[in-house]
């Protein structure tokens, strides 16, 4: 397994590589050609797509540092770069957004004289190169984090292209001067709205919250239900980066003597049914569970009720903490 994911992690640093320096390579002549024809449809784009290429190239530094080996210091290795990295490209998109949505308002009052030819041809080839770039990326993006950012920056970019070829096309065929801001705001507003999916994910992410994947209440049932297990508390979930979720939770489980097997058993089912692969499973024989109550570090009750509810718990161990 580990050979797998190092395959994985290799491949997913080929992947950033390329996709940021052919967007890179797409953004100059994009801004060349939006400088010539004085269009803001390509302008906006071509300062969207850079956006994009500080983005990626974000997710590429991310998935570098993902692969550096945990040290005494940093026991979990880098893999939460790859959450802190989409947190930084959703607020890029955030700020890129507005500037873009700015100068097309400016522009409505008067809007130049574009040539519709070259706007048409460079956002088709941007079409392209998008979705060329989002199918480099495309494994494992409904899982990893850092992907699924670049995945939809790339899918968005690719629908936006598609808006300024028929944005050209309706001032080559019409003479609709307008739809040259008309299109900068469109492409704005999917930015924004692509970016507060993103920025909402990867806060909750960073706030170490329940993945969206794993439902903490079947988590819950399923480690209650196990064989001997009277109680479960003190049960976290949350995502280390990189495709791993880790789990820290107490079992109540007096009177067995099998814990190494079970803990073991529990392990692999963990991985299997909710792909929680970095569990940390203490196994208790009392009841009392007083070790882990204390003012300092709650879990479930205000700080100033933690020994009420320690002795609360005593008697009810059904009460997950």
């Amino acid at each position: 397994m580990g050979h797998g994911h190092h395959h994985h992690a290799a491949n997913a640093t080929r992947a950033f590589a390329a996709v940021t320096l052919i967007n890179l390579a797409y953004t100059v002549l994009e801004a060349g050609y939006g400088f010539a024809t004085n269009s803001l449809a390509l302008l906006s784009d071509a300062l969207h797509n850079l956006g994009d290429v500080l983005g990626l190239g974000l997710a590429w530094g991310a998935a570098v540092l993902a692969k550096r080996a945990p040290t005494d210091r940093h026991t979990y290795g880098w893999r939460r770069a790859t959450l802190l990295s989409p947190l930084a490209n959703a607020l890029l998109l955030v700020a890129f957004s507005g500037a873009l949505a700015w100068e097309a308002l400016r522009r409505f009052n008067a809007p130049p004289e574009i040539p519709a030819l070259p706007v048409m041809l460079v956002a088709a080839l941007g079409i392209a190169v998008n979705l060329g770039a989002a199918w480099l990326v495309r494994d494992g993006h409904d899982q990893d984090l850092n992907r699924r950012g670049a995945f939809l920056h790339l899918i968005a970019d690719a629908a936006v292209s598609l808006a300024a070829v028929l944005a050209g096309a309706g001032m080559w065929w019409l003479g609709w001067e307008w739809l040259d801001p008309a299109i900068a705001v469109l492409i704005g507003a999917v930015v924004a709205i692509g970016a507060f999916g993103l920025l909402r994910d990867a806060f909750n992410a960073a706030m170490d919250a329940v993945p969206s994947s794993i439902d903490r209440s079947q988590v819950q049932d399923f480690l209650a239900a196990q064989a001997g297990v009277l109680a479960v508390h003190h049960l976290h979930i949350w995502s280390l980066g990189a495709g791993e979720i880790a789990m820290t939770a107490h079992l109540v489980r007096p009177d067995q003597g099998d814990h190494d097997e079970f803990i073991d058993r529990l392990n692999q089912e963990l991985d299997e049914r909710f792909g929680i692969n970095h569990p940390t499973l203490q196994v208790e024989l009392g009841r009392a569970c007083e070790h882990d109550r204390h003012d300092r570090a709650p879990h479930g009750s205000a700080p100033g009720h933690a020994h009420d509810h320690a002795h609360e718990h005593g008697h009810d161990h059904e009460h997950d903490h």
